[in-house]
């Protein structure tokens, strides 16, 4: 299912609902002439408005919170996809003072683990929240090629040295790459968040809300704008995505040979 129809399904669920016990709560109070003079008299004490402003400040912080935090694990994965796919970049790029040869072998290995990670172990790192073992012994075959092959001359022994550090950085960027897989709210502050949203949603109805238009359509926007912002957290909370494979642009940006542009 698309995330944009998710969206708009929690966003449509959440006015509906709102509005239909409004219109129901409304329509059983003013069922009796007495409610109905009820309501037109009865006025929300102080407290209460006050209480329901510290709630509503309160949520808000939270869930400020919990955005800023998957924003920035969000950020921190890419960080770490980025500096992977550079990592193998320069490897490539520093061993244009060797032989053809090893070149050519050095980037068949190198191209054999950029398609593994963005067309195998991409969709089971989103999936299952891991990395493949394939992935792993391919990024080792990149290290060994790198570091059996003894310098033959002045040039080879100044990049032979950069090139495996540049290996052993891609093997930390994809290392973070594992780290950064799993979802980043545990179910905790997920429980909280939704607790929160469906207690600062319900005080709209300690409000005494009506069924005018203008009360309705306030309503309505309140909730959809939780529902927005929870499946902001929600889509956020996985580091790279939830469908599809775009958050792996850097390796296709890099070896468009590789895994092609599509």
């Amino acid at each position: 299912m698309s995330e944009w129809l998710v969206l708009t399904t929690v966003m449509a669920a959440a006015c509906a609902v709102v509005l239909a016990v409004t219109l129901l709560s409304q329509r059983r109070t003013r069922g009796s002439a007495e409610g109905a003079e009820a309501v037109a008299t009865q006025e929300t004490p102080d407290v209460l408005e006050y209480m329901v402003m510290m709630v509503g400040v309160v949520y808000a912080i939270v869930l400020g919170l919990a955005i800023a935090g998957v924003w920035e694990a969000r950020g921190a994965a890419q960080d770490a996809v980025r500096a992977e796919a550079q990592a193998l970049h320069e490897v490539t790029q520093r061993a244009q003072v060797y032989p053809a040869d090893f070149q050519e072998r050095l980037r068949t290995n190198v191209d054999a683990y950029v398609a593994e990670v963005v067309e195998e172990e991409w969709p089971r790192m989103i999936d299952h929240e891991e990395l493949s073992p394939r992935g792993a012994e391919l990024l080792g075959t990149v290290r060994t090629g790198v570091a059996e092959r003894e310098p033959a001359n002045e040039l080879e022994a100044q990049a032979y040295q950069p090139m495996l550090d540049q290996v052993a950085a891609a093997e930390d960027a994809r290392s973070a790459r594992a780290s950064g897989a799993e979802e980043t709210l545990p179910g905790i502050v997920w429980f909280g968040l939704i607790s929160g949203a469906v207690v600062t949603v319900g005080l709209i109805f300690t409000m005494q809300i009506g069924r005018s238009f203008r009360e309705l359509l306030l309503a309505g926007l309140f909730s959809a704008l939780i529902a927005f912002l929870l499946f902001l957290v929600w889509d956020f909370d996985a580091p790279f995505g939830r469908s599809g494979t775009e958050s792996a642009d850097a390796f296709r940006q890099l070896f468009p040979g590789a895994v092609g542009t599509g």
